[in-house]
């Protein structure tokens, strides 16, 4: 069987001719004679195979010519090449607590103090009523002063504003002292004390046209003030009536308007909004809040702790005639209300008991 290979010359292709000729001839030769003729062909070409091998050329790379003795002894003074690798992190089964944010810096209040209340002290024989108070207050805070009954506030402010002589302790306004200098001092205050005091006999003009007077005011400016105070708290129809004719609430009004037209620069209010309507205690409100964003200053007494967490930036607890927390709002109430601190402070609440009887209804 012949196959035909496309390309080949003929030169090449006649070997192949006559050796299938040699190949039919020792096909009719005995098996004997066939296997004695094919050893001898295949050493012929196992030695051909070798001889092939033997001329062919080699392909691997020829070593360079060593430079050097090391290079020639077969050894390398090349350090050895280091493997780059990549540190990974260690990775624990260990949970790391994540890092608390940093603490903004807390802001500092760069405002002028208005009043300084440095150690107060005062007693009624074996009573304290004030107990070392020690208060700074900023120029343009709306500050407020809680307590429950008998905490030593209103004594506190009476000193404040001249009207009472401390045991101990002293008290600066706008760099004044109250007491080396009362009179400069008072003229720099206006004050609504607790147990107002009034010349009732007067009509309301006529109580406006006194305070003005008292405060070196010239009869106009007065005139002017007093309509002015008596639109802004709503008494312009009360000002021809006597003030002995008054409601609470009124009364409360002019005496706030006596205590505002001087233009204090620090005003010290004993309970303002005590027996206040709530459209005249929302106009009043107003009217400081105007006042300290102008530069006043606002010291508020009050048991109201709603209205003070709303109107008031800063705050002081007085507790048993101490202080036990001045700041901000913020500050002093902490994560719970301003009630709610407050309470805490003065000793928590009560449980009221033994007063089942209260429960039997009388007929």
């Amino acid at each position: 069987m012949y196959w035909y290979v496309s390309g080949v010359s003929s030169e090449h292709a006649r070997p192949q001719i006559a050796e299938s000729a040699e190949d039919r001839e020792q096909g009719a030769r005995p098996d004997s004679q066939r296997g004695e003729t094919m050893a001898e062909a295949a050493e012929p070409t196992a030695a051909q195979t070798e001889a092939e091998r033997a001329a062919a050329p080699r392909t691997a790379p020829k070593r360079a010519p060593a430079t050097t003795a090391a290079a020639a002894a077969g050894t390398s003074t090349r350090a050895p090449r280091k493997r780059a690798t990549t540190t990974k992190p260690r990775q624990t089964s260990r949970t790391t607590a994540p890092t608390p944010p940093a603490e903004a810096p807390k802001p500092v209040d760069t405002r002028p103090t208005v009043l300084s209340i440095t150690g107060l002290d005062k007693r009624y024989g074996d009573t304290v009523a004030v107990d070392g108070v020690t208060l700074d207050i900023k120029e343009g805070s709306f500050y407020g002063i809680v307590g429950p009954n008998g905490a030593g506030k209103t004594t506190t402010l009476s000193i404040v504003t001249g009207l009472l002589r401390p045991d101990a302790g002293r008290v600066v306004v706008h760099g004044v002292d109250v007491w080396a200098e009362p009179v400069r001092a008072k003229h720099i205050v206006g004050v609504l004390p607790d147990k107002l005091r009034l010349f009732d006999r007067l009509t309301g003009a006529q109580f406006l046209r006194y305070a003005g007077t008292l405060r070196g005011l010239s009869a106009s400016t007065v005139r002017a003030r007093t309509t002015d105070l008596a639109v802004a708290f709503g008494i312009e129809d009360a000002l021809d009536r006597l003030v002995a004719d008054y409601s609470a609430g009124m009364t409360k009004k002019i005496a706030l308007a006596a205590a505002m037209i001087h233009s204090p620069r620090l005003l010290v209010l004993d309970e303002p909004f005590e027996s206040v309507d709530p459209v005249s205690a929302a106009n009043i409100i107003e009217i400081l809040q105007r006042y300290t964003a102008a530069g006043g200053t606002v010291v508020v007494s009050s048991h109201g702790m709603d209205m003070i967490q709303r109107v008031c930036d800063s705050v002081a607890i007085i507790v048993r005639g101490q202080v036990l927390a001045a700041g901000t709002i913020d500050e002093v109430r902490g994560e719970q209300t301003l009630e709610e601190r407050f309470v805490d402070l003065a000793g928590g609440r009560k449980a009221a008991e033994g007063m089942e009887w209260l429960h039997s209804f009388s007929e």
